[in-house]
């Protein structure tokens, strides 16, 4: 159990991947609102079976003392 109360008691760290559209975009933006923060760059990699770019951004919990 976790000393951090996240929302619906996600672990401190999480990592948002998918299709680099506005959807994931809003994704990412949605966590920021609820009290994550980035972690790290972005990353993405063209996806050749899908034909399209792929994101991953990676978040903590606001209140999570992580090393970078």
């Amino acid at each position: 159990m976790s000393e951090y109360e996240t929302p619906e008691d996600r672990p401190i760290y999480r990592l948002l991947t998918g299709k680099d559209d506005r959807a994931f975009c809003e994704r990412v933006s949605e966590a920021l609102e609820q009290g994550w923060r980035l972690y790290g760059s972005p990353s993405l990699s063209w996806d050749t079976a899908e034909n399209c770019m792929k994101a991953a951004q990676a978040v903590v919990w606001h209140e999570a003392d992580v090393l970078k």
